[in-house]
């Protein structure tokens, strides 16, 4: 079968509701933790995320920018192939109430009960560099 494009590939993405984001801090440390996109991953290759701006995901990001996703899941009907996909981008810390706005869905009041006025909260961009794919008997590699 012929390789995913990217925006193929963003679409089966976007039904992967959570990702592991890697990270690395200052000293060398590597922590990896779950993370909702919200289905919000776009053809480009971007990811977002919410977070709290004193958190440690983004004291990471602040020393060490380049990180990883790692996404699991059924991205084809029932029955169909799992689907794993590992991302290494560059993060970015968006404060920013239209850019939340422009990200925000209702499922996010859950962790920022005050929506995007929640205090100290914060987004993170994924900018994908290289993206590798597994799905089913296919895998390939896209640069972003």
């Amino acid at each position: 079968m012929a390789e995913l494009t990217l925006e193929e590939l963003s679409k089966k993405m976007a039904k992967l509701d959570f990702a592991m984001l890697t990270t690395q801090s200052g000293d060398g440390v590597t922590t990896a933790r779950p993370m909702s996109n919200n289905g919000d991953v776009d053809y480009t290759g971007d990811s977002y995320f919410f977070s709290y701006g004193n958190s440690r995901k983004v004291s990471d990001i602040r020393s060490v920018p380049q990180v990883c996703l790692s996404y699991t899941g059924a991205a084809g009907m029932l029955g169909g192939p799992p689907l794993f996909v590992a991302v290494e981008g560059t993060a970015e810390l968006i404060d920013d109430k239209a850019q939340f706005e422009a990200h925000w869905t209702k499922d996010l009041d859950r962790y920022f009960p005050e929506g995007i006025d929640t205090p100290d909260v914060m987004m993170i961009k994924v900018r994908a560099d290289r993206i590798r794919y597994w799905d089913g008997g296919d895998e390939g590699e896209l640069r972003a």
